[in-house]
């Protein structure tokens, strides 16, 4: 095949003529779609409340139907399409019907988050606040797709497909969630995300029904056209300098980001010391670094820093932590086991204290137990008196603990011999020499 007839054959291939749809079919569509009124209306305030509770509620599948049946594409379609044929009266209406569609659905989203007890800024609502370049391409070739798709005959889903890539409707909720949470930056980015979505979809649509040659619907001088042009063009540059900067700063931030990873990976492990954590922050350029081991000398930690400049990333603030040393470890245990003795020398002393008290508890009642069990030996006793007495005496510095035990016997004494067993046997029972016991 000839260099010709293969060049040749690609043309045929990207031309639309052949499926392209009647010009006044494709006019009748775009200009229903333009207004507001009726079914899109109704599908407009739904779409709205669908999409702020999807991101109220972080749910993405909700936030990909708000998408889907958003009608917001209609007039930013209508807006490049009656700028490219010059029917001013056309993008009139397109933009009559926007600016009520954006303040409509900036209105009930703040209504929707002002009265939602639910205010936290999930992850749906934070992608739509810092807009790059990536998304300009993303609504210049989402647009075109959408323009070329209404031109043909054959729509099929692309038109529902171009919906959930450019994402319209999600980024003027987050707006009005942050007029009603008071968080500009995010109302600002999130508008500035819509507002890039929406210039350059009429961008696209713009340069499709030009290039299809769509016809013109109002005479335009040569003077006008430029008026036109150079208005077009201010507001290309105006709309995409700030995302062509921030995109800029997102590569820098994605390259720090994987640098900083292979230098950390690099440096997990420096002479008996070993990472135990380490935090990288793209946005002020810091990465920490937590250490566990005999911890990093002065010259340690300056060869580190120095290693910055072979993974690219010099003058990001190395910040090292040292986390747990083997001296600190070593001086936990020590001081550990010194707890163990203290706890074991109190219990110790608890349970001294416990015997001490159940004692006390017991001494009421021991009288009446020895008198029970010596009954069953000498019945002639009748009663028994026990107290708990000191002794004192010129020789003891200090008064001696003993038990008194007064025994009573009714009308038949006992004789010496049985009073002698009877002081063994409560000495015997009572565990002490000292008891001294006495008969009545």
């Amino acid at each position: 095949m000839s260099g010709s007839n293969f060049y040749r054959k690609v043309l045929q291939a990207l031309n639309l003529q052949p499926e392209l749809d009647d010009y006044e079919k494709i006019h009748d569509t775009i200009q229903k779609d333009v207004i507001f009124k009726g079914t899109n209306l109704w599908i407009l305030v739904f779409a709205i409340l669908v999409a702020s509770v999807g991101l109220n509620m972080n749910s993405t599948a909700v936030i990909i139907g708000a998408m889907l049946i958003s009608p917001l594409m209609g007039p930013i379609i209508g807006m490049g399409y009656s700028i490219a044929t010059y029917n001013f009266e056309l993008l009139r209406k397109a933009i009559k019907n926007f600016s009520f569609a954006v303040i409509a659905s900036l209105i009930a989203s703040t209504l929707y988050f002002t009265i939602s007890p639910i205010s936290t800024a999930h992850s749906e609502l934070l992608a739509r606040t810092s807009p790059t370049i990536y998304d300009v391409l993303i609504a210049l070739f989402g647009g075109l797709a959408g323009i070329v798709a209404i031109s043909s005959k054959q729509k099929g889903n692309v038109i529902p497909g171009v919906a959930i890539a450019t994402a319209l409707m999600p980024p003027l909720c987050t707006a009005g969630y942050g007029l009603a949470t008071a968080q500009f930056n995010f109302f600002f980015g999130a508008f500035y995300l819509f507002t890039i979505n929406t210039v350059f979809i009429a961008l696209a649509s713009m340069l499709i029904s030009q290039m299809l040659r769509f016809p013109i619907r109002q005479p335009i001088s040569e003077k006008q056209k430029k008026t036109v042009n150079r208005i077009i063009t201010s507001v290309i540059i105006i709309v995409l300098f700030p995302s062509v900067y921030f995109g800029y700063l997102l590569v820098q931030k994605e390259r720090f980001v994987s640098n900083a990873t292979e230098f950390v990976r690099n440096v997990s492990f420096i002479g008996g010391n070993y990472l135990l954590k380490n935090e990288i922050d793209p946005d002020t350029r810091t990465i920490k670094l937590i250490y566990g081991g005999s911890g990093l000398t002065d010259k340690q930690q300056s060869d580190l820093k120095s290693r910055t400049e072979t993974f690219s990333i010099q003058g990001a603030v190395i910040d090292i932590q040292q986390g747990l040393s083997f001296d600190e470890i070593s001086s936990k245990n020590s001081e550990i086991e010194n707890m163990r003795i203290e706890i074991s020398h109190l219990n110790m002393m608890l349970r001294d204290k416990k015997a001490y008290i159940d004692s006390l508890t017991e001494r009421p009642s021991i009288g009446k137990k020895l008198l029970g069990e010596l009954q069953s030996l000498y019945p002639e006793i009748t009663q028994c008196i026990y107290a708990d007495a000191s002794l004192f005496n010129d020789t003891l510095k200090e008064a001696k603990p003993l038990a008194l035990v007064i025994l009573k016997s009714g009308e038949t004494e006992l004789n010496s011999d049985e009073q002698k067993k009877i002081t063994s046997w409560v000495r015997a029972r009572l565990g002490t020499k000292s008891a001294k016991v006495m008969f009545e």
